[in-house]
């Protein structure tokens, strides 16, 4: 008996944890299953035939808002060419809607709902026993399943009853309850490595299905650094806990973290998802103290509108959470993700263009513009129709307008999410759009004249190179300065320098990777070859030798310009180490000479 657990991810570097433990659980009861993971960006023929040449009794697919159009659509060709496999779904996806997805499918024979652990080895037991011709359990005795009869008709069983949390086994091992016989992690040496310490959520925020199970059960402390011991061992290069809320124990929180700084191998990155008003003044204190690199925290804002919030049943001190932002942001070791999401209720377009400039001027070193997803079974799906929220009938289920953002103020914001994106989020522009802000009233109408200029120069949709992102930068501020110096504010844009701004291009451009082909924005900065080779003895490098390195020179401190706005007056060299980055933006470590 073949059994197999399919995972169709959405990128390469993402793993699925559900199938890990899935598989970890049923060997830890005897018995064995294979697992294959894809991506949604394969073709779907190669994937049909890797499937179909795995020859399973058995397949198992675990499902996602991002995957699910794919699965249907494997599935339905899957049981053409293998009509005797007997399928099976399971997943979020899937879960809260079990009996409309089996009309939809004729050819699945059930769908597991809920925490799937128990209900899956239950399941392999059924199916590893019926084909020794030994039927103990029947499928109305699996609890958490939604099935097909052999009469076609639809029989749902009793739920199934959470786990005690520290019994699970390792879902990196193989199958035992500790990690006492190790399995290397060689598949994962360019993926995430997704890990979970609790399960549930204590918030009930409306637009989450983990607001469903307010119990939060955790893993056993012992368990839980033997495991994260064993990540450390391997190098692995992230570890994405996806606790809901990682802090809501303080003390636990605390402890993890300190294990966590005693065990850093200077390689392995740990992600958070946290609560960042609830962290105490010793959790902070212990950040500061932490490698460059070693944590980032996720931390969901969401809105900066109080009533807002409040309708989403979300708790939050946005003062203290901007307070606590503030105070790791400026230790310049932890890289902080802010989320917002639009499209809530009570939030119409002056109210979200202001949570973004709050938000934005945490100066977050990513800011996710999110669009609120209506899911199968969350409180939210309920709330949709009297808050006016209309959204997509196809996954991931995305807002389309609600009583206070009309479809073309969403339209709006999906075009100010990608310059943010683009011009944010990519760590490529750090010092111009510093210095830019200081020309615009707000950072959303920074973004939002960026997206306008996007939209005349039909630019949406076009894939541009690294260095026409550049270019097409420079060209918009041109335009826009031309366009101000007629009107309103021409004083405040009378002092934007075009050769200063141009050389804060440059250097943001030189700070990513070495100047192969000089752009025309870098010519001020061009040296000879005579005064270059002096320049490289007068920082000692060699660079035949000493790795690789750019050496620039630039007629102002752009730092300085671009987070003050004026410029120092002073020529500088900047050698640009390309093989010692920092670990936040992962941008070249510099040395600078005033010549």
């Amino acid at each position: 008996m073949k059994i197999l657990l399919v995972a169709v991810n959405a990128k390469y570097v993402h793993s699925n944890l559900a199938v890990y433990c899935l598989k970890s659980y049923a060997a830890a009861k005897g018995y064995e299953t294979e697992i294959a993971e894809y991506t949604i960006n394969q073709q779907p023929g190669d994937v049909l035939r890797d499937l179909y040449e795995k020859q399973a009794d058995v397949v198992a697919f675990s499902c996602y808002i991002w995957n699910i159009e794919f699965v249907k659509a494997l599935i339905c060709d899957y049981k053409k060419i293998s009509p005797q496999t007997q399928v099976w779904l399971g997943g979020p996806e899937v879960s809260y809607r079990a009996e409309e997805i089996l009309g939809e499918l004729p050819n699945v024979r059930g769908v597991m709902c809920g925490e799937g652990e128990e209900t899956f080895a239950r399941l392999t037991k059924y199916y590893s026993e019926k084909e020794m011709g030994r039927e103990e359990e029947q499928l109305q005795d699996i609890p958490g399943i939604v099935f097909r009869t052999d009469d076609n008709e639809i029989q749902k069983t009793a739920p199934v009853m959470p786990l005690d949390f520290s019994r699970l086994p390792f879902p990196y091992g193989k199958g035992e309850v500790t990690v006492s016989e190790r399995t290397e992690l060689s598949d994962f040496a360019n993926r995430i490595v997704y890990y979970e310490s609790s399960r549930g959520c204590p918030y009930s925020c409306a637009y989450c299905l983990s607001s469903i199970d307010k119990r939060v059960r955790f893993r056993d402390m012992e368990l839980v650094k033997q495991e994260l011991a064993f990540f450390v061992e391997q190098k692995v290069p992230q570890v994405k806990f996806i606790d809901r809320t990682f802090n809501a124990n303080a003390k636990r929180t605390l402890e993890l973290w300190n294990f966590i700084k005693e065990k850093d191998n200077g390689v392995t990155n740990f992600h958070f998802e946290i609560a960042a008003e609830l962290l105490t003044e010793e959790q902070i204190a212990l950040l500061h103290r932490l490698r460059p690199g070693l944590v980032q925290l996720e931390i969901g804002v969401q809105s900066a509108n109080e009533e807002t919030l409040s309708a989403v049943h979300r708790k939050t001190d946005f003062e203290k959470l901007k307070e606590t932002v503030a105070k790791i942001r400026s230790y310049g070791n932890v890289h902080i993700h802010l989320d917002l999401i639009a499209g809530l209720p009570k939030e119409d377009k002056a109210s979200f263009q202001n949570s973004y400039n709050e938000v934005y001027r945490m100066r977050p070193h990513q800011l996710q513009l999110g669009f609120l997803k209506v899911l199968s079974g969350s409180p939210m799906e309920n709330m949709a129709k009297e808050n006016g929220i209309l959204y997509q009938g196809l996954p991931p289920y995305e807002v389309l307008q609600t009583k206070w953002l009309s479809y073309e103020d969403i339209t709006e914001l999906k075009k100010v999410e990608e310059m943010t994106e683009v011009y944010y989020n990519s760590g490529q522009f750090v010092y111009s759009m510093l210095y830019l802000e200081h020309f615009f009233e707000t950072p959303y109408e920074l973004y939002q004249k960026l997206a306008e200029y996007y939209e005349k120069e039909n630019l949406f949709g076009v894939k541009l190179s690294r260095g026409k992102r550049y270019e097409v930068l420079l060209a918009f501020v041109k335009e826009e300065k031309e366009r101000r110096l007629t009107g309103e504010g021409r004083k405040k844009w009378d002092g934007l320098q075009d050769t200063v701004f141009e050389q804060i291009l440059f250097f943001d451009y030189c700070l990513r990777e070495k100047v192969k082909g000089r752009p025309e924005f870098g010519r001020h900065s061009h040296m000879e070859k005579q005064e270059l080779k002096q320049a490289y003895e007068r920082f000692g490098v060699n660079r035949d030798e000493e790795g690789m390195h750019g050496l620039e020179k630039f007629s102002l401190d752009p730092v300085c310009t671009a987070e003050k706005g004026k410029t120092t007056g002073k020529a500088q060299m900047v050698l640009f180490s390309y093989e010692e980055r920092e670990p936040i933006y992962g941008q070249a470590t510099i040395r600078k000479e005033t010549v």
